[in-house]
């Protein structure tokens, strides 16, 4: 059963984008494999304290993404190879550095500071 232990809800983003987001980034990272358990819609939308239609809408748009299946009745588990982890591991790493160079680029940030930047980050947080 994937655990949502570690989901911080945040008021940037609708909550369903925040479900769903939360499922890939596990993907992404290996911590949620092909074939787990999703947990059902009622015990996500109680254990987040937010409307069982705003986790429908999580799902639905998952299932639309072939990255769960589920079952009328049964539960939803994780559907994804691969070359779909690769693809939203890529995806999700794009959109975030986009973001970073946008807002250094913004700040007038040269690319070899912005470069200088990112070592000093990447080595302080190992």
């Amino acid at each position: 059963m994937i655990s949502f232990e570690h989901f911080i809800p945040n008021d940037q983003s609708p909550i369903y984008q925040q479900i769903i987001l939360y499922i890939k980034q596990g993907i992404a990272a290996g911590q949620i494999r092909d074939g787990d358990e999703m947990p059902s819609r009622r015990v996500l939308s109680a254990l987040l304290g937010v409307n069982p239609n705003t986790v429908q809408k999580s799902y639905k748009l998952l299932e639309e993404e072939h990255l769960i299946a589920s079952t009328p009745g049964a539960k939803s588990c994780v559907t994804v190879d691969d070359a779909k982890k690769a693809a939203i591991r890529a995806d999700l790493l794009g959109t975030h550095v986009k973001a970073v160079v946008q807002a250094m680029q913004q700040m007038g940030a040269t690319k070899e500071e912005a470069i200088s930047i990112l070592e000093t980050l990447w080595e302080e947080n190992l």
